[in-house]
């Protein structure tokens, strides 16, 4: 699945999404009311963009997927998880570079 831009999630979709991805996934933990996450959407564009099929980018609105949020202990945003094979493999709390996401996310 070639994706250009982030995969909105939800409380429904997540755990399929996680489980089934054969590559890994970064995860945008945000609220639109967020000013950090508002600064930091154009890197997860960005990486949604460049590294297409090499990684899944996807968004879950922590306002509308409360479930989630608080089964992952999301207690601040925007914060980014990376999975692989389903698991948590890598975690930042707070706006960071694109840079830093790519770190997350590792090599391509």
């Amino acid at each position: 699945m070639l994706l250009d831009r982030p995969l909105p999630l939800n409380d429904e979709t997540f755990a399929r999404t996680i489980a089934e991805s054969d590559v890994p996934v970064l995860v945008d933990f945000y609220a639109d009311w967020c000013g950090p996450c508002k600064m930091m959407a154009p890197f997860v564009d960005e990486i949604a963009r460049e590294r297409q099929g090499q990684v899944l980018v996807a968004k879950l609105d922590t306002d509308r997927a409360q479930r989630t949020s608080a089964g992952f202990n999301i207690r601040s945003i925007p914060t980014t998880i990376v999975f692989k094979a389903g698991k948590e493999a890598g975690r930042l709390t707070g706006a960071v570079p694109k840079k830093g996401l790519e770190d997350l996310i590792g090599p391509a």
